[in-house]
């Protein structure tokens, strides 16, 4: 019994213990992107190199020069409760799931982070009028705890536009 409790526990200490250091330093220069179709804006790196603009215009995605597998992203779509969008990387929205993120503006959303054998990521959700605003973090899973803390410093800094109904 103590060695399946043992089994079950190591794993979530390892991923505990390397997310306290880091090798990834927050840069010294940001830029913001400031999405003009839903008004919405994140932080990322000056020297990360852009993906083209979808034609939809609904978001933009930044690759690491240094490692082109780490990768971060901002998207927004217009959502129907409990129906994802076609070609949609969201998951449906579901007013009922707890709300465990804080943004510095002071918005609720909730992070999610999904630890795979080869890519692992991290993505935050947040809902306002009916619009669902998204962002995330994704990396080689090998390297995820080297990134972690780098990605929810950019997470919190994620801004939605002013709530109208407020």
């Amino acid at each position: 019994m103590t060695w399946k409790f043992i089994a079950r526990i190591a794993p979530l200490a390892v991923l505990l213990v390397s997310c306290q250091g880091t090798n990834v330093d927050l840069p010294e220069s940001w830029n913001t992107y400031r999405n003009s179709r839903f008004n919405f804006e994140f932080l990322y790196p000056s020297n990360w190199r852009p993906f083209p603009l979808p034609d939809n215009l609904d978001g933009r995605a930044f690759r690491d020069p240094e490692n082109p597998n780490c990768e971060i992203r901002g998207w927004a779509e217009f959502a129907q409760l409990g129906t994802p969008p076609p070609e949609s990387t969201a998951k449906p929205l579901n007013s009922s799931q707890p709300q465990n993120f804080l943004t510095e503006q002071g918005e609720t959303g909730q992070l999610q982070v999904a630890l795979n054998s080869d890519i692992s990521v991290m993505t935050l959700t947040l809902t306002q009028d009916n619009v669902s605003y998204n962002w995330q973090g994704r990396c080689e899973s090998e390297q995820f705890a080297d990134y972690y803390r780098f990605f929810y410093y950019i997470a919190r800094q994620y801004r939605l536009p002013p709530d109208e109904n407020q």
